[in-house]
């Protein structure tokens, strides 16, 4: 049994005849892979890296009392193959490259959801079984596996025209040529570097086949790689007229360069100092509001839809994704907000460890809030010796 069979071969099969769901907007139901290359990129894979492994920190939490088993199994791993981090990675490059991600759940055999899955099919349809509308995904080999809408999550990115599904990139296609043309400026200057360097004009030669035979015996006397020329090059002068070949490929200057990944990393939402680690602070606070709290506003309102009914989300059954931004802090804001917030007995002690990424306090000391002895309730007539206060 396979991956497509551990995850569709035991969702519920859909009974009925096939029917067409039609949209608002009057667009065909149907979602397809972007067919260009910019996963393929070297500037927009770290781009799209630098948001997935950020997102691939965030701390999945399950909430409520609904569902207890499945909150359990979520608690730990979203299925049998990933960890939550895994996941979350793909999930967020997926997104980033299609601008549509699926989530579809993965059932056992009695009909239990024991785990989700984001697959990456190469087609997907909105079709009606019943009257009920399901989503109809179609994979690289032929396979295919409907699931009920309500049960599947969509993540979409630059969603306009769509009712379901997200644009395509081919706003970029223009910034991805300028990119080819100057992989490919580099690339030519490399090989030109290895083709004619200097041009001569050769007298008493008369024919293209003695052209051709002195140039042969010159290189592989003087230009050959174990020609024995002791580092002196001599010729006759039947040799004239030589001029130094000038190779003058094109390639973008610094401004054109900047101007390329200026347009990139807006895309995608980062910046140089995310991609090379050395973001922090309110830089990286920045980065977290525009960037990582949208998705994971996002797939906490998805995980939540599909796994739980109306009245178990009223009852406060949820998923949601969290991060703990202060850890992004410099050294000194960190002290800043452990001291404040220790002396005011607005964080626990175990709070203030997970800040400085230290391990927690065993219970009930990590439960424990600190504070000052100089405070003491204003409507208390008593400090905490037990004296009276004026």
């Amino acid at each position: 049994m396979g991956l497509f069979d551990f995850i569709f071969k035991k969702a519920p099969k859909p009974r009925g005849t096939y029917e067409k769901f039609k949209l608002l907007t009057g667009y065909e139901p149907r979602f397809t892979s972007y067919s260009g290359s910019v996963y393929e990129s070297e500037l927009v894979r770290s781009a799209i890296n630098a948001r997935a492994t950020q997102i691939s920190k965030l701390r999945v939490e399950a909430q409520g009392a609904a569902k207890p088993g499945l909150q359990a199994k979520l608690r730990h791993a979203p299925n049998a193959f990933q960890t939550w981090s895994q996941f979350l990675y793909r999930l967020s490059t997926i997104l980033d490259v299609n601008n549509t991600a699926f989530i579809v759940p993965i059932w056992d055999e009695f009909g239990q959801i024991t785990g989700v899955y984001a697959p990456l099919p190469e087609r997907c349809e909105i079709v009606q079984y019943s009257g009920t509308p399901y989503l109809r995904y179609e994979f690289q080999w032929g396979q295919h596996a409907a699931v009920e809408m309500d049960f599947c999550g969509v993540m979409t990115k630059y969603q306009y025209k769509h009712d379901f599904f997200g644009e395509s990139n081919a706003a970029l296609d223009s910034t991805m040529d300028l990119i080819e043309i100057q992989n490919q400026g580099i690339k030519e200057g490399v090989k030109n570097s290895a083709t004619y360097r200097f041009v001569a004009q050769l007298s008493n030669f008369a024919t293209a086949e003695d052209l051709a035979q002195e140039r042969q015996r010159f290189t592989e006397k003087n230009l050959m790689r174990d020609a024995n020329g002791g580092g002196l090059l001599l010729f006759p002068n039947t040799y004239s007229n030589i001029q130094q070949v000038q190779a003058k490929p094109f390639v973008a200057d610094p401004a054109q360069m900047e101007l390329i990944k200026s347009n990139v990393f807006e895309y995608f939402g980062v910046n140089e100092d995310v991609i090379q680690n050395r973001s922090f602070g309110d830089a990286w606070a920045a980065f977290y509001e525009g960037a990582v709290e949208p998705f994971a506003i996002q797939f906490s309102e998805v995980m939540t839809k599909m796994l739980f009914t109306l009245r178990e989300q009223s009852q406060g059954s949820r998923i949601i994704a969290t991060a703990n931004r202060l850890q992004y802090m410099s050294n000194a804001d960190k002290l800043n907000v452990s001291a404040q917030m220790a002396d005011r007995g607005l964080m626990t002690r175990n709070e203030i460890r997970e800040i400085w990424n230290m391990s927690p306090l065993p219970e009930p000391y990590g439960s424990q809030l600190p504070i000052r002895g100089e405070y003491y309730n204003v409507e208390d007539k008593t400090d905490e010796e037990g004296n009276e206060n004026s």
